[in-house]
Order: structure tokens, then C-alpha cells, then sequence
């Protein structure tokens, strides 16, 4: 059974969720997304791992006024409204997956084990898109300038749901419906103030040495699947795995693949 609760960290309240008990797992979602995009380990948490996941500012049910905030903070003050001074595996996709590293490299005593999932990472070198892609890319510029939300939401689908490289459509029915409807909060979230942390992971990733797993989608971005390879070739401690048939964010289209990596690396880290 799940337990909700909020979390106070400055003048944010963050919803946040647990499930099941055992080795805590925190879950940061994409910036696409909010904590329903892991819905699927929240629910085979069971005894193999307390799973824990939050809407950061911006996102889903979290609440919050516009000010200058750290996104590692609001991370610790969830990690001790939940799971307190014992340490914790996070499980990142994105932007996720950044706070993720910036959290392992400012407090490593708390972080136990890290799940990279297409992963961003500061200061890892720009990205260079093939010329289908930059078209794109543009179409989604346009859309932002004109603020035409609804079909930003649907060319964010295109590009991270589907694939960009992938036909329209690809992914459907409830998946593609949930999708739509967390990042319609995002893109219509009020300014929530800028995150100070502004630390650069990708030159400091040799100094992380817990156990990591780092996944990507084989129909994600080109430059996205070769950061998460260059990401899991750096860190001292990790395991790469490509997942056919999905793009960015396999926890959404595979949950049963990832949550079997992610008793993979709970096993790594006991």
C-alpha cells in the first residue's frame, strides 16, 4: 500500500509517495514527466526495496512560490522525511539523472547506489543533431515562442515518447494519454525560480564509485545514447544496458525491464 505525504523544503511542499520496505530507492523523474512515470516500481516495491518518488518544483501536485532554490535540497529533505539517515540508491532518467550525480558528489555518505536513465549530465559536451532532428527541433522553438502548449505537448511526445527518429505515434493508448498529461502540468507550471545548484558531474564522474546502472533506449536521441554510454564507460562502478524498442523513457514502455535492473543493482548495493 502506498503512503502519501508532503514535504516542506523552503517555500516548496512536495508531494511525495513510498511504497513497500526494505533498501530505500528514491526516483527523480524526467523533466517531462512527474513521479507517475514510475508508477510500475512503486508497485513491486514489496520487500526488495522501500521505493520513494516526489514531484520536483515545476511538476505534478508539488506546490511551491518562485524563489531560488537547490534541487539537491529538496532531495535530502525527502530522503529524510522518508527514509531518514540511512542511505539510499536514486534512480534518475534525464534531468533526474543529473540531480542524481550532483546529490552522489555533494553528499556521498548518503547515496548508496546510483540508476542512470538517459541521463543528462552538466557539463557533458553540447549536443549535435542530424539534420531530420534540427527540423524538428525548430518546429518545437516555434511552438515554445508562440506558447502553443498543446502542440508542444504533442511534439514533446514526438521527440521523447516516441522517438525522434521514430514514426508518430508509436507509443499509444494509456501510456501516450499519462505522457500528455504530466507534461501538460509541467508546460503550464508557473516560474518556479532557478536552481542553484551548478555543479559540472560529467568532469568529476571518475570519483563516483558506487555501484551504478546506466540504461538508455536504442530509439532515443543519437547524442543522448552516446552520453549514457560515455557516462557508464567513466563512472568506475557501472553496468551499461541498451534497451531495444523504447526511447527515452523506458520506465514508462518497459517498467518491467527496468524494475529487473533495478533488483539487479539493489542486489549490487546489499
Amino acid at each position: 500500500m502506498n503512503t502519501t505525504l508532503q514535504v516542506v523544503s523552503g517555500a516548496a511542499t512536495i508531494a511525495a509517495e513510498t511504497a513497500g520496505s526494505g533498501m530505500p530507492v528514491v526516483f527523480l523523474h524526467a523533466n517531462v514527466c512527474d513521479r507517475r512515470m514510475w508508477r510500475a516500481p512503486l508497485q513491486a516495491g514489496g520487500s526488495n526495496y522501500q521505493a520513494i518518488a516526489y514531484d520536483r518544483r515545476g511538476f505534478g501536485q508539488t506546490r511551491t512560490k518562485a524563489e531560488d532554490h537547490s534541487a539537491v535540497a529538496d532531495l535530502l529533505a525527502v530522503i529524510d522525511a522518508t527514509a531518514g539517515s540511512v542511505p539510499v540508491i536514486l534512480a534518475g532518467c534525464s534531468q533526474g539523472a543529473n540531480i542524481a550525480l550532483n546529490a552522489a558528489l555533494m553528499h556521498s555518505a548518503r547515496v548508496r547506489g546510483l540508476m542512470l536513465i538517459s541521463p543528462t549530465v552538466n557539463g557533458a559536451p553540447a549536443p549535435v543533431y542530424p539534420s531530420e532532428i534540427q527540423e524538428m527541433m525548430a518546429h518545437q522553438q516555434q511552438a515554445e515562442s508562440g506558447r502553443d502548449l498543446a502542440r508542444l505537448n504533442e511534439i514533446k511526445a514526438r521527440l521523447f515518447l516516441d522517438g525522434p527518429l521514430a514514426p508518430e505515434g508509436r507509443v499509444s493508448g494509456q501510456t501516450r494519454r499519462l505522457f500528455l498529461e504530466m507534461n501538460a502540468i509541467a508546460l503550464a507550471a508557473a516560474p518556479s525560480g532557478k536552481n542553484r545548484d551548478d555543479g559540472q558531474p560529467f568532469d568529476q564522474l571518475g570519483n563516483i564509485d558506487v555501484p551504478a546502472s546506466v540504461i538508455w533506449g536504442k530509439l532515443d536521441f543519437p547524442h543522448i545514447q552516446q552520453r549514457a554510454q560515455t557516462v557508464a564507460r567513466l563512472l568506475p562502478n557501472a553496468q551499461a544496458h541498451a534497451l531495444r524498442d523504447v526511447a527515452h523513457l523506458p520506465g514508462l514502455e518497459q517498467p518491467g525491464e527496468v524494475t529487473e535492473l533495478l533488483n539487479q543493482l539493489v542486489k549490487r548495493c546489499t
